[in-house]
C-alpha cells in the first residue's frame, strides 16, 4: 500500500513539474514575442524619423533601406533585407501608436496585418484575434475569406465602425448569419457534380474549419438528427448550439434551387426543436438554409415579415472576388448615412 501512494505522489510530482514547465515557456515565448514585436516597432519608427528629417534624400537617395540593409546584415547576420526593414517601416506606419499593440499578436500575425490597406479591416482582425486566439493560420484564412467585408455589407456605416471597433458583438440571430458563406476548405469544385450527402460528409470531416467560418460560439450537436412527427421519421442535417446565444442553430443544406418547401420544412425542424427540444431558459432556435443559390424574393414572401430566426445563404466553395467585395465596403463607408 505504502509503494502504491508513493507511486502516486510521484505522478503528483510529475505531473506540477510539467506544469511549471509549461507555464514558464509559454511566459517566455510571450516575452520573446512581445520584446520582438516592439523591436521592429521601434526599428520602423526610426527609419521613418529618419527619412522625416529630410537626411534620407540628402545623403542617400532612394536607396537607405538597401544601404541599412547591407550594414545591419553585416554586423548582426540574417532578417535585415530591404524586405524586412521595409516591412517593420510599414509597422510603424500603420501602428503608430506603440500602446495599440497586443502581446497576444505574434509577428506573424502582424505581417498578415500589412498585407491590409484598409486601416478599419486591420483594426476589425486585430480585435478578433485578441478575442479569439487564432493563430496564423486561422487569421490567414479569415483574411483570405474577406470576412470583414462579408460582415461588413450586412451593415450601415455606422455599424462597420462599430465592427472595426470591437470586432464582431454576437447579440441577437442575425448577427450570426453571413452572405455567403465561404466553404473552401472544403475542397470540392464549383464546376463539380456532388451530391447533398457528399457536401454534408465534407463538412463533418472539415469540423475544426467550419467552426472558423460560423464564427463566435458554435458547439456541435449532431449530424442527421432523427425526429419523428405523427410516425413520420425526418433527419435534420446539421443540428449545432451556439452558447453565446444559447440557442440551437439547425442547418440544412440545399444544392439545387431553393424552393418554398424547404423553406417550409427548415422552419418545422424550427418549431420542433423550439417546442420539443429546448429549455425554458433557452432563446428561440434559429435555423439556416445554405444553398448554392437563393431568391431574396422568394425568402422574403415565404417567411413572415417580424421573421428573426429563419434564414437563406448561400455558400461558395471558392474564395470571393477581393476587389468587387471592397469596393462594396467603401462604397458604403463613403455614404453620408450614419
Amino acid at each position: 500500500m505504502g509503494k502504491i501512494l508513493k507511486e502516486d505522489k510521484y505522478v503528483e510530482l510529475v505531473k506540477s513539474v510539467g506544469l511549471l514547465l509549461e507555464e514558464a515557456r509559454t511566459k517566455v515565448y510571450y516575452e520573446v514575442n512581445s520584446l520582438l514585436v516592439k523591436t521592429y516597432w521601434e526599428i520602423g519608427h526610426r527609419i521613418v524619423e529618419f527619412e522625416q528629417q529630410g537626411k534620407e534624400k540628402a545623403e542617400y537617395g532612394s536607396k537607405l533601406l538597401e544601404k541599412l540593409s547591407n550594414d545591419l546584415t553585416l554586423k548582426y547576420g540574417k532578417g535585415f533585407s530591404t524586405d524586412n526593414l521595409e516591412r517593420m517601416r510599414n509597422f510603424f506606419l500603420y501602428f503608430p501608436n506603440s500602446a495599440t499593440l497586443s502581446r497576444k499578436l505574434s509577428w506573424s500575425h502582424y505581417l498578415l496585418l500589412l498585407r491590409i490597406e484598409e486601416p478599419l479591416a486591420r483594426q476589425f482582425y486585430q480585435k478578433e484575434i485578441e478575442a479569439e486566439g487564432w493563430g496564423v493560420r486561422e487569421t490567414a484564412r479569415q483574411i483570405n475569406s474577406l470576412l470583414f467585408e462579408r460582415i461588413a455589407l450586412s451593415k450601415d456605416k455606422k455599424g462597420v465602425l462599430t465592427l472595426a471597433r470591437k470586432g464582431q458583438v454576437v447579440e441577437r440571430s442575425d448577427h450570426l448569419i453571413k452572405d455567403p458563406y465561404i466553404l473552401e476548405f472544403l475542397g470540392l469544385k464549383e464546376e463539380e457534380k456532388y451530391t447533398e450527402n457528399l457536401l454534408e460528409e465534407s463538412i463533418i470531416n472539415n469540423l475544426k474549419e467550419l467552426f472558423l467560418e460560423l464564427g463566435k460560439g458554435f458547439t456541435f450537436v449532431a449530424r442527421q438528427q432523427k425526429i419523428t412527427i405523427d410516425d413520420e421519421h425526418f433527419y435534420v442535417d446539421l443540428v449545432f448550439y451556439n452558447r453565446l446565444l444559447r440557442c440551437f442553430v439547425i442547418i440544412e443544406l440545399k444544392i439545387g434551387k431553393l424552393t418554398h418547401q424547404d423553406i417550409g420544412q427548415l422552419q418545422m425542424y424550427v418549431n420542433y426543436y423550439d417546442r420539443s427540444v429546448k429549455q425554458k431558459e433557452e432563446n428561440p432556435t434559429i435555423g439556416i438554409i445554405l444553398c448554392a443559390d437563393k431568391k431574396d424574393m422568394l425568402v422574403k414572401y415565404t417567411l413572415p415579415e417580424d421573421n428573426k430566426h429563419i434564414f437563406a445563404s448561400r455558400y461558395k466553395l471558392y474564395l470571393p472576388n477581393k476587389k468587387q467585395l471592397e469596393a462594396e465596403v467603401r462604397k458604403l463607408l463613403n455614404t453620408d448615412k450614419i
